[in-house]
């Protein structure tokens, strides 16, 4: 896997400017390489701007209205607030280590950032953009995911192999999970019953059920895996090692189809609104590609920045 915290080489600036408007649909993509931020529209699948963010832009989310975007820059060990809507850069909070992975709370104002580094996940208050708790977890978090009731927080902890899970009412780790080797995404599904990580180095998904905090299942799935998604009933894996999608049944763990996807897939997210269509970010090909669950084919592409991650929820 490329360095998450560091991408070295020399770009060309190029912002496109587009007006202030109201979203229908759209995609943020942080594009690492190019220290910056893509606003697709995923109607037409047209990048619309690009706003420079600094710091090797890597991690996102979206306030609970999808009006706002905390982003993670490694490099700058800051977040980033962007304004979604007039498409600027509003305020930056210093976190030092090395953040990366990032979750939102589904209703309150607070943003959750896994700092590689210090081996902690940050709790920051959004709306005064400062930290408010710091709480110890497993050896480079790197995935973050909020239940959909908003009392537990997952956290990957990659170089420990488990999960930590995290109590947002306690603001304490209250269990941990082993997973396969190195995990790196994690997902939990819409019903907030199961959990999938992406590890890396096994080459497979682990898959958790939350209440009972085991595991209940183990998916083979291709080279590398990244982050996991579930929609119109398959699971869907990014193998950025061998540029490939993995379709699984939840259920079963069944690999039903392997679509070959472009150069190093990484992050990875349904759309709720648009037919439950699935969008990915490639590192290689600086592209976004739209991804049709039910017909399992790749259907649209939309250039965006150098070195899209797309870690998190990036779609509003």
């Amino acid at each position: 896997m490329k360095s998450t915290l560091a991408v070295a080489g020399c770009f060309v600036w190029l912002a496109l400017l587009a007006p202030a408007t109201a979203f229908s649909s759209e995609a943020l993509v942080t594009n690492q390489v190019s220290d910056s931020l893509s606003f697709v529209d995923l109607v037409t699948m047209k990048s619309t701007a690009e706003i420079k963010i600094g710091g090797k832009s890597a991690g996102i989310a979206l306030s609970p209205d999808k009006t706002k975007a905390y982003v993670t820059a490694p490099d700058g060990q800051e977040l980033v607030e962007v304004d979604a809507v007039k498409r600027e850069v509003t305020r930056r909070l210093k976190l030092g280590g090395g953040p990366l992975g990032i979750a939102a709370h589904p209703t309150k104002a607070e943003a959750y950032v896994a700092d590689w580094y210090a081996h902690k996940v940050t709790i920051v208050d959004t709306e005064k953009l400062e930290k408010v708790a710091e709480i110890p977890v497993g050896q480079s978090p790197s995935g973050l995911a909020v239940t959909p009731d908003g009392t537990l927080l997952l956290s990957a902890d990659r170089d420990s192999n488990q999960v930590s899970f995290i109590d947002l009412t306690k603001r304490e780790v209250i269990a941990t999970v082993p997973t396969g080797e190195r995990p790196f995404g994690v997902t939990i599904d819409a019903s907030g019953r199961l959990a999938y990580t992406a590890n890396v180095a096994s080459d497979d998904v682990t898959v958790i059920d939350i209440a009972t905090r085991t595991v209940v299942g183990t998916v083979k799935v291709g080279h590398r895996p990244y982050a996991v998604e579930i929609s119109a009933g398959y699971g869907f894996v990014t193998n950025q090692g061998e540029g490939t999608i993995s379709v699984f049944q939840p259920g079963t763990g069944n690999i039903v189809k392997t679509i070959e996807a472009c150069d190093h897939p990484e992050g990875i997210q349904r759309h709720d609104d648009l037919n439950a269509a699935i969008y990915i970010a490639c590192w290689g090909d600086n592209v976004l590609l739209q991804l049709d669950p039910r017909a399992l084919a790749i259907t649209g592409k939309a250039a965006v920045g150098d070195g899209p991650r797309a870690f998190g929820k990036f779609l509003r």
